[in-house]
């Protein structure tokens, strides 16, 4: 046990600095992984990722797991049966072997926690090393989907000051404490983060990208990627999608050659594309309830929205308003408290919806 936990600080201290723990040859075997988030399987069999909170599990029994993967410019975490054993920081090529674990069943988990507009990262494998054995893992039932901007990345969440730069902005962002993953941790759910900071329905912020919105992006396996897009749900069918698009259509008043003559235009124009959103999503999943939320600069239009929807298919969706932050994160983003403000916002009217029956929480 002491043997393992001195190794432990040793890999510790050089992904921290910035290097890498390269696993001696051994002999290994992949192990079946479940992800959580969407990715380009590549030729190898690799899965290349990009959007924000995706993660990677598997199961097995053993001493010994390997981890192999790439993410240059990426925060990621690895944990052991729900403990974080190993943090990366910009780790490049990483092929690392945790050994003495106690003997018996294990999970193991890799998850992203910055935002990467361009770039990403590439999975390779989680392996069994000497006697380890694969076991099954099991999809969680539930899956709830998360879309939306800065907000829900979790931008500068993690930073406790309003100041940062843009270095200090991508090191204290935690896509995985941020409201979304929070709300499916509570409920056991597996979960998906679509969401990209500065993005809103149809003007992003400050009226920049003006070709480009968050509807445009949604269907990108990668956000960078406009070649490859996503064809079909396949086993993905959440059954609750919460959104959350708003904030950069109305942050800075209309400006000149922007397309709309003035803020009553493109309000207008705000909720017939949100509609058309919502219902081509819930074409695509006829299954899935919808969580709308606003702040008090766009509660209205959203409100408006889910009528809109509901007149089509009753119940289908709710507006949720929420206010009263802090915004103690980078350039005045939700804090960490403001996160779990909202996820208790969001557990409740899941609840309140009927949704799922009863809680699994999880602690």
């Amino acid at each position: 046990m002491r043997q393992m936990t001195r190794t432990f600080v040793m890999i510790a201290a050089l992904l921290l600095g910035g290097g890498a723990a390269h696993a001696q040859d051994t002999a290994s075997r992949a192990l079946p992984v479940h992800v959580g988030g969407r990715v380009i399987v590549d030729p190898d069999g690799g899965l290349t990722f990009g959007w924000p909170g995706i993660y990677f599990e598997a199961r097995f029994s053993g001493t010994a797991v390997r981890v192999r993967f790439e993410a240059p410019t990426e925060h990621m975490r690895l944990l052991i049966d729900g403990q974080e054993r190993a943090a990366f920081r910009r780790p490049g090529l990483v092929d690392l072997t945790l050994d003495g674990l106690a003997p018996g069943d294990h999970v193991v988990r890799l998850e992203k926690q910055t935002e990467s507009q361009t770039g990403g990262g590439r999975f390779i494998a989680f392996e069994a090393v000497g006697d380890t054995v694969a076991l099954t893992f099991m999809p969680r039932p539930r899956q709830i989907e998360f879309i939306g901007d800065s907000y829900t990345v979790g931008y500068g969440n993690t930073s406790g000051r309003r100041e940062c730069s843009a270095a200090e902005v991508h090191a204290f962002t935690d896509t995985q404490q941020a409201f979304g993953p929070r709300v499916a941790r509570h409920f056991d759910a597996d979960y998906r983060t679509h969401a990209y900071s500065g993005f809103g329905i149809v003007r992003n912020y400050a009226g920049t990208s003006p070709d480009l919105s968050l509807p445009t992006l949604y269907g990108r396996m990668k956000p960078d990627d406009a070649e490859r897009m996503v064809e079909g749900p396949g086993d993905w069918r959440p059954q609750v999608i919460v959104i959350n698009l708003g904030t950069n259509d109305f942050s800075t008043p209309v400006g000149a050659g922007e397309r709309w003559a003035d803020e009553a235009g493109l309000r207008a124009d705000y909720r017939q594309r949100y509609i058309g959103f919502v219902r081509d999503l819930a074409q695509e999943q006829p299954q899935a309830r919808f969580i709308l939320m606003g702040s008090d600069a766009f509660f209205g239009d959203v409100q408006a929205v889910a009528a809109a929807v509901n007149a089509d298919q009753p119940d289908r969706a709710v507006p949720l308003a929420f206010g009263g932050l802090e915004l103690g994160g980078c350039d005045w983003h939700p804090s960490i408290d403001d996160d779990a403000r909202i996820a208790e916002l969001i557990q409740t009217t899941i609840q309140t919806m009927g949704v799922w029956s009863n809680e699994l929480a999880t602690p």
